[in-house]
């Protein structure tokens, strides 16, 4: 029998937020894609994150239609399905600009690690909410959890996604954080981070994520290569002033000044053509988005919910503030997309999917108890 209360707890909040996001995503892409000489590629490219989008409503609702707690029987199954496809990625992948990312299934093309994320969090969500409950956790507790994350972060990295590695990285770190660490593990942890610069940027960085760190930090400059995006950003951000120069009016991005508009620095064809108002509406529904997430977190009623919802939360928040931060020049540019905003069908259906996992928790919130 279906139970009336599931309806009753449906966090409307954060269904109307994604949607007020997705839409804004949608105008940008398709002022992104309204190049002069382009119009059937561009309207391809645009259907097919239409296309997208509805799939990932669909999957959006299914997940639904699950009780969360079943995740917590298929984590590691998922885990290691996934840790596959990131081996078979390396091993028959697809190779795109210097990256083998993807892999082609009948035409489409799928970007494990950006499913990659959300499983991750699922699995550490698990092992944490299942071992000793003591806080902090112990080291004997940690380490493995730690194991759980390095693995698909060094494995993304080599292909080389150091984005999504980092991305991987930073949000999984939050969640142990989340759970509690003592000071003396964090005080080891920042040693030996440090200690592994050295080794990291002569043995392991690509010549190319070297430059742009090197940009970043003014040692050298770049105004043809890495340097021009950044520049042509910030120039697209600057002029789009108060309010903006209108849809379809911004100059950057049709004029093909600005790169990689319709996904890395898609957040500058909006500041362009909308202004610093619309930027703070923007940033606006991802606060709201992140605030609303974390107390889904903060209401679940057992611990793997609690930690399932921060770290999809966590995922969303530090995406988007890498990225607004990366087309500011105030990070470097690491390839990080701009969720529910960027062109991109894994990183879309990823990002509705932990959606839906979000309201799923918070569906579910009166089925538990601590």
């Amino acid at each position: 029998m279906f139970d009336r209360r599931l309806v009753k707890n449906f966090d409307w909040s954060i269904l109307i937020v994604t949607i007020l996001i997705l839409i804004i995503g949608g105008l940008s892409l398709y002022s992104a894609l309204d190049v002069t000489g382009q119009h059937m590629s561009s309207a391809r490219y645009f259907f097919r994150q239409l296309c997208w989008i509805g799939i990932g409503f669909v999957a959006m609702f299914a997940v639904l239609m699950i009780d969360y707690q079943a995740f917590q029987s298929v984590a590691y199954p998922l885990y290691w399905g996934g840790i596959a496809a990131l081996v078979f990625v390396h091993l028959l992948g697809k190779t795109s600009l210097g990256a083998q990312r993807w892999i082609t299934i009948m035409g489409i093309n799928i970007q494990p690690s950006e499913f990659m994320k959300v499983i991750v969090i699922i699995a550490l969500a698990r092992y944490f909410s299942v071992i000793s409950s003591s806080k902090p956790p112990s080291l004997k507790d940690l380490v493995p959890g730690v194991a759980l994350v390095l693995l698909p972060v060094l494995l993304i990295a080599k292909q080389p996604d150091l984005g999504t590695a980092l991305s991987i990285l930073i949000i999984c770190g939050s969640m142990i954080l989340f759970v509690g660490v003592r000071k003396r593990y964090l005080l080891t942890a920042l040693v030996l981070g440090l200690v592994t610069i050295y080794p990291a940027w002569h043995y392991y960085l690509k010549p190319y994520q070297k430059h742009r760190i090197l940009v970043y930090l003014g040692i050298i400059k770049d105004f043809r290569g890495i340097g021009y995006h950044i520049k042509q950003s910030q120039i697209a951000v600057g002029s789009g002033t108060l309010f903006g120069k209108g849809f379809l009016c911004g100059t950057q991005h049709l004029l093909q000044f600005l790169p990689e508009h319709h996904t890395d620095f898609i957040f500058s064809v909006w500041a362009e053509e909308w202004g610093f108002v619309g930027c703070v509406v923007l940033i606006g529904l991802y606060v709201i988005l992140t605030l609303l997430g974390l107390n889904v977190a903060r209401k679940a009623k057992n611990k793997f919910g609690t930690l399932l919802a921060f770290g999809i939360t966590a995922m969303i928040f530090w995406q988007a503030t890498i990225n607004i931060g990366m087309v500011l020049g105030l990070l470097p540019v690491v390839g990080i997309t701009l969720p529910l905003i960027s062109y991109g069908g894994s990183s879309m259906l990823t990002t509705l999917i932990s959606v839906g996992i979000l309201l799923n928790i918070s569906m579910r919130k009166y089925m538990f108890q601590s």
